[in-house]
């Protein structure tokens, strides 16, 4: 099935606001380390849906975080504290996976749902952008 670069880019974004809300359901149940990595995931697929109109992708998450690096913080088009916060997310997320016994607090989940949540609506608001423009395929 052949769809179009605004269903992905759209399908992606979705994906990214489920993740947000389990987020936010796992927080509240305070289940710490699984609501650090939905957030983190959050960001991954909504990064995923921004680079979707560049038409490239990576298997690799640090792939990834390279190429919105490249495509929208290297060139200006997104502010760079956005890296910094999605390279944060991840490297805590690493840790919280794998490292055995990682302890992260509940300040420091709830800061992470709230840079997801404002990296999600600035990546939003870019696409919003592209589609009215037609900017893209």
């Amino acid at each position: 099935m052949n769809h179009s670069l605004k269903e992905l880019a759209i399908y992606r974004l979705e994906k990214a606001k489920n993740d947000l809300e389990a987020a936010e359901k796992l927080l509240d149940e305070k289940l710490l380390l699984q609501s650090i990595n939905r957030s983190y995931y959050a960001m991954f697929h909504a990064i995923r849906a921004l680079l979707s109109f560049d038409k490239v992708d990576s298997k690799k998450h640090s792939g990834i975080i390279h190429l919105f690096n490249q495509k929208y913080i290297s060139t200006g088009k997104i502010d760079k504290k956005y890296l910094k916060i999605v390279s944060t997310a991840f490297n805590i997320r690493i840790q919280s996976d794998y490292d055995d016994f990682y302890i992260i607090s509940y300040d420091d989940v709830m800061t992470q749902i709230k840079n997801a949540k404002e990296l999600i609506s600035v990546i939003e608001d870019y696409i919003q952008k592209l589609i009215e423009k037609n900017d893209y395929e």
